[in-house]
């Protein structure tokens, strides 16, 4: 099932993109009061984890730098309940799934099947060990078509994002090592100018490099070496594997189905950009 886990994450991420990409969810975000974006994204998605302190949210979200969260959480929620939040998220997502696809798609039946099936996938795994999917499980799941395929994808992007937090840290790769693994992968270099860690103190992102290094990792010049290259490979493949076990609550003809009904809806949101 790792290939249909895979698969279903190139199809669904577009989706979930249009969340971080688009300026509707970040609109209705700012409506609520939340200054900046990054207060806006801590503050609906961490909300379904209730009203944690900022130690959970770095640990739930793992690949943010030590004292990000915390500058957002709490105060993004003192003026502004988590419970609004979240529903401007979903609000601003399903704004630009609709914008983007047409209302002639967004209103066809085949994407409210889509939407159904991945609802039925999203809503069928087990939530042990899976803390920003047992957060999402909470939130009731929309009626409208649109919203709901929103939704069930986001569950399914949270419930892979756990799976892949427990295989970086079965592999001893921390959030900010895993952000210079990937910008490798992505062909960056130097991979301390990925656009996710960038920011980054200097001499912080150097005490990372020098840690991948030590462990053969990267080599001099900052590139992978065969033992890097293979860790990325085995956190991937076990992420995978992870991901698949929503999909075992459909039939090989309703994955099939699912698969479909999804290919053109994301086709149209790469070409978009998510935007």
């Amino acid at each position: 099932m790792a290939h249909i886990a895979r698969r279903m994450f190139e199809l669904l991420e577009p989706i979930c993109l249009v969340t971080y990409f688009a300026d509707d969810c970040n609109e209705e975000l700012a409506a609520l009061g939340h200054p900046t974006y990054w207060d806006g994204y801590f503050a609906s998605r961490a909300a379904p984890l209730g009203r944690v302190p900022a130690q959970v949210v770095h640990a739930a979200f793992y690949n943010f730098a030590e004292g990000e969260a915390a500058r957002h959480i709490p105060s993004a929620w003192e003026t502004i309940p988590p419970e609004a939040s979240v529903a401007a998220r979903e609000r601003g997502s399903a704004a630009s799934l609709r914008r983007i696809l047409g209302d002639e798609v967004a209103d066809s039946p085949g994407l409210a099947r889509a939407a159904d099936l991945l609802t039925e996938a999203a809503t069928s795994a087990p939530t042990e060990g899976r803390v920003m999917y047992a957060g999402m499980r909470t939130v009731a799941v929309p009626g409208d078509p649109v919203a709901r395929l929103w939704h069930s994808a986001t569950m399914l992007r949270e419930h892979r994002g756990d799976g892949h937090v427990a295989a970086l840290v079965g592999a001893r790769i921390g959030g900010t090592e895993a952000h210079v693994l990937d910008a490798l992968a992505r062909g960056i270099h130097p991979p301390e100018s990925f656009g996710r860690i960038h920011h980054l103190p200097k001499e912080r992102l150097a005490a990372v490099m020098d840690g991948l290094r030590e462990r053969g990792l990267v080599d001099a010049g900052g590139r992978f070496t065969d033992a890097g290259r293979e860790t990325k490979r085995r956190v991937e493949a076990l992420t995978d594997e992870l991901a698949a076990a929503p999909y075992d609550a459909l039939s090989p003809a309703e994955l099939d189905e699912l698969v479909t009904e999804l290919e053109p809806v994301t086709a149209t949101l790469v070409a978009a950009g998510s935007r």
